[in-house]
């Protein structure tokens, strides 16, 4: 651990004794949200416990009443999912947009790596918790009801995130690999178990899991990056629950700070 991380864990540490001496209450009931929050992993340890109290866990900590709810009002949760586990217009709306993801992937594929040039990281958002955002791909620009964030992540070559977590859980994250090649050295690991492209390009998980992917490679790896909407009988409640995420507007801009932001056609954001 180098000076400033050490730093900033000795600061986590004296906030959070600060807040229990003077809300004691406030403390104790986020400590219990936490502990059954973290207990959805299998594979708990102390670096996962230091990682979720006092690392880059926190916020996910400090979401736990808002996911909390989320989880009472949308069931069973079974961190990694399947397209089976969907039914109805809900796994109509993923198979339409996987098919608008293969039908496009040559042009988005050419389009965004052709921006990547020196660049470790890219990202476009089409479409993001509702929002509309880059619209140069009519499939995407329909109206969805349980999609709820539209976009593309790229890895350049040996690019890496390490393992996080994600915010919010009333979507899950669907990860669809667009350019799947045979090897062990790409994967994305939630939970400590390892997913490879080449074994299955289809991933949907609980990103509030612990987690992180993993581009060992020489060449790009491009992957469709999309929230959906889990299955509930409380859709309305669940999509207020979407506006005040997209409301922190910020989020986009906090949660991926290492990504360049991108466009299809013109120059990149940044």
């Amino acid at each position: 651990m180098n000076s400033s991380n050490a730093i900033g864990m000795v600061v986590k540490v004296l906030l959070l004794a600060l807040v229990a001496w003077l809300l004691p209450v406030v403390a104790l009931v986020y400590i219990l949200f936490g502990i059954v929050d973290v207990a959805r992993h299998k594979n708990i340890d102390g670096a996962l416990l230091k990682s979720y109290f006092l690392g880059n866990g926190v916020l996910t900590w400090l979401l736990t009443p808002f996911n909390l709810i989320t989880d009472l009002i949308s069931g069973r949760n079974p961190v990694i999912w399947r397209p089976e586990d969907f039914s109805g217009e809900h796994r109509e709306e993923i198979e339409d947009l996987l098919k608008a993801f293969d039908d496009n992937k040559e042009t988005i594929v050419s389009e965004i790596g052709k921006q990547m040039e020196g660049k470790k990281r890219g990202m476009v958002f089409f479409k993001w918790y509702d929002r509309p955002g880059d619209q140069s791909i009519a499939d995407f620009n329909r109206e969805w009801k349980y999609i709820k964030t539209i976009g593309v992540s790229v890895f350049n070559a040996k690019e890496a995130t390490r393992l996080h977590y994600g915010p919010v859980r009333v979507t899950v994250r669907l990860l669809y690999n667009l350019n799947p090649r045979k090897s062990d050295d790409i994967f994305l690991e939630v939970d400590g178990k390892k997913y490879f492209w080449h074994e299955d390009p289809l991933i949907i998980f609980d990103d509030t899991v612990n987690h992180r992917s993993i581009n060992g490679e020489d060449w790009p790896r491009f992957v469709a990056f999309v929230d959906v909407l889990r299955p509930s009988r409380f859709t309305a409640l669940q999509n207020a629950m979407v506006a005040i995420v997209a409301a922190c507007q910020k989020f986009n801009g906090v949660f991926y700070t290492n990504w360049t932001q991108m466009k299809m056609k013109g120059q990149a954001k940044g």
